[in-house]
């Protein structure tokens, strides 16, 4: 679709930046209609890491299903992010990582790269100048141990029995976040069989001392939470030994059984990647053939992570978001001026509707009594609905002046009390589950590779509770529960921290509108503190940037060069707290206005989007569109009118 009904009539009288917004946000809304597929939804490629394509080149040669032609384009996409000092980072203009720079080593050997080619030797140096594979993480280490790079005896240790630890056990499957839960049940198989299918090379230019490839680890003390899992460790490894054998092979089938419950009907496992390949490893290597339509199924469903680029290189994506991506298009569209009966939007709302979920996943293991009414992020992942999208899906349903009211408004009920259902007890709501808050899952050694637990967050409960104003349920008290929690969680400088979205300015950037959504007065002194942080922190050229370093580096908070999304989400904040005739504001506009492309469209290499702080940094390249549209929309045509509240 291309027409809009957007026109950006401006008026003789009207400052000119708003007259350069009114065109621009035309221009962005055209852009953004043309990005629609025709069943309705929208979605933009979901750029990660490179190992994303060094582990899928893996699979496929443990597997025994090399392509030469996929194995080509797959290098090709590998090489153009490699930087000058032959290493690969795992954001834009990020630092060297050691772990991606190994696996991608390995992934050109396989691709039939020499070592000794420039390239290849100037990365092996870096990996040996920096310890070697023996300082990689845990699931570089096993992607290794898989073809005889790395010894199963020196990887933290993973029993299948740990399916049958009930839920009030410490470290139940259910203390981890689902995304780790889906990958630790297949390693489990994995770690217990140990499999080794020999490389075709050996990779002895990535150690430091091929002949002691793995230097001893420094024992942290007994006191301490690290040397007591340590310890923990080494039991489990000691149970390896002693393991009766009819109990470890009804484990290993109880988590088969896990396994292929939760295949969803495209093929994959929850809609990602990561999981997907570790369970077609498991499942293989207890014996399903390539051609069993479980793994048939599998690999069919990985083929779709794949994006061709016109170049000839592969690129995969960790996971898809069409749901996110089209609810969000559409609020941007709506807050824009598009009529809400437009023929896009009305098509958006038909295939959000259905994408609703059902049925029950591994939510209500701790909420069995919950009817389900929630969206997931992905194409097919009936398993784990999320609260975010399910919040923003009603969100957009909202602002769509729907032919069918009744179907809508049932469908935003059973949202709202699956939503409602799943606060964790300190009043928030995390992304998966309720109180999946457990301190130890963090401290295994096996969890080197980021979060792997899933606490409530200051952008997931804005989310929530602005959804809940625009439901009339401002003043529920479960609302107002979040919102007591929202406002004890700001920072001394005035800022949120953004778990989903980098960082601070994403935090703030959720929390101020939906504060001012439930009811909080612009005046208060939170949303005043919000403002003179944004204030301070803006960019000379009148935008906002942050860099996935704040995670880990104070000093990088709110640092970093302006992006089209970065800047939207800080001017949405401000236009809610009643800034719009400011300084900042008019500069953030015009920040946005002069960046524009030609084809209404905003450039954005950087990654402003979150899956583990830090540890996985995502661009979703339809962020630098929905975003902006969303709030130059609102710079034009006003912050959009709630629903009056109503009584709990």
């Amino acid at each position: 679709m291309t027409a809009t009904t957007v026109q950006p009539s401006e008026t003789p009288s009207e400052p000119e930046t708003l007259t350069a917004a009114r065109q621009a946000t035309a221009r962005a809304v055209d852009h953004l209609l043309g990005c629609q597929d025709p069943e309705g939804w929208w979605k933009g490629d979901l750029e990660t890491n490179v190992t994303m394509d060094a582990e899928d080149l893996m699979l496929r040669q443990f597997l025994g299903i090399r392509d030469e032609r996929v194995l080509a384009a797959a290098a090709r996409h590998i090489r153009s992010q490699q930087r000058a000092d032959g290493t690969w980072a795992t954001f834009y203009g990020g630092p060297s990582e050691l772990s991606a720079t190994v696996e991608a080593y390995v992934a050109l050997r396989l691709a039939g790269d020499g070592p000794d080619e420039p390239h290849m030797a100037a990365a092996s140096a870096w990996v040996r100048e920096r310890g070697g594979i023996a300082r990689a993480r845990v699931f570089t280490r096993i992607w290794l141990a898989l073809f005889g790079w790395w010894r199963w005896e020196d990887l933290p240790e993973l029993p299948p029995e740990l399916i049958y630890l009930p839920t009030w056990v410490p470290l139940n499957i259910y203390d981890f976040g689902c995304w780790a839960r889906q990958t630790i049940v297949p390693l489990t198989i994995v770690s217990a069989h140990r499999p080794v299918r020999p490389g075709p090379f050996s990779v002895d230019e990535l150690h430091t001392d091929p002949r002691h490839p793995n230097p001893p680890r420094p024992s942290a003390p007994l006191t301490s939470w690290d040397g007591l899992f340590q310890r923990l460790d080494r039991a489990l490894h000691g149970y390896r030994r002693v393991a009766v054998g009819p109990l470890r092979r009804a484990a290993v089938r109880s988590c088969t059984r896990w396994i292929i419950e939760r295949q969803e009907n495209d093929g994959c496992w929850g809609g990602i990647q990561p999981p997907a390949v570790y369970s077609l490893i498991a499942l293989h290597i207890l014996g399903y053939d390539l051609g069993h339509p479980v793994l048939r199924a599998g690999l069919e469903s990985l083929e779709r992570f794949a994006v061709w680029r016109e170049d000839g290189s592969r690129m995969i994506e960790a996971c898809q978001s069409p749901v996110w991506d089209t609810c969000l298009a559409t609020i941007a569209l709506v807050d824009a001026g598009l009529a809400p009966d437009h023929p896009a939007l009305v098509k958006a709302a038909d295939w959000m509707l259905g994408e609703e979920i059902d049925r029950r996943g591994d939510w209500a293991v701790r909420r069995p009594e919950l009817p389900p009414g929630g969206w997931a992020f992905e194409f097919h992942n009936d398993t784990y609905p999320d609260i975010d999208d399910t919040a923003e899906v009603v969100l957009a349903l909202r602002r769509v002046d729907h032919p069918e009211p009744d179907r809508v408004e049932a469908a935003v009920r059973r949202a709202t009390r699956w939503n409602l259902g799943m606060q964790s007890k300190n009043g928030a709501w995390a992304a998966f589950d309720v109180d999946n808050t457990s301190p130890f899952p963090n401290r295994l050694p096996f969890c080197d590779f980021g979060e792997v637990i899933d606490p409530p967050s200051a952008d997931v409960t804005a989310h929530v509770v602005e959804m809940l104003a625009w439901v009339g349920l401002a003043r529920d008290p479960r609302a107002r529960r979040g919102i007591a929690w929202l406002l004890a969680e700001q920072e001394v400088d005035g800022a949120w921290f953004g778990r989903w979205g980098t960082n601070y300015v994403y935090g703030t950037g959720s929390v101020v509108p939906a504060l001012v959504a439930a009811g909080v007065p612009a005046s208060h002194p939170a949303i005043r503190r919000a403002v003179a942080w944004l204030e301070r922190v803006q960019n000379e050229d009148g935008g906002w940037g942050e860099d996935q370093r704040s995670y880990r580096d104070p000093e990088w908070i709110a640092r970093g060069p302006s992006t089209a999304s970065q800047t939207a989400w800080a001017l949405l904040a401000l236009l809610a707290a009643g800034e719009r005739e400011s300084k900042a504001v008019e500069r953030a506009v015009t920040w946005l206005t002069d960046t524009q492309l030609s084809d209404g469209s905003w450039d954005e290499p950087q990654f402003t989007g979150t899956g583990f702080p830090w540890d996985f940094s995502i661009n979703y390249h339809l962020y630098r569109q929905v975003f902006p549209v969303t709030a130059l929309g609102r710079y034009v045509y006003g912050e959009p009118a709630l629903p009056p509240a109503r009584d709990a």
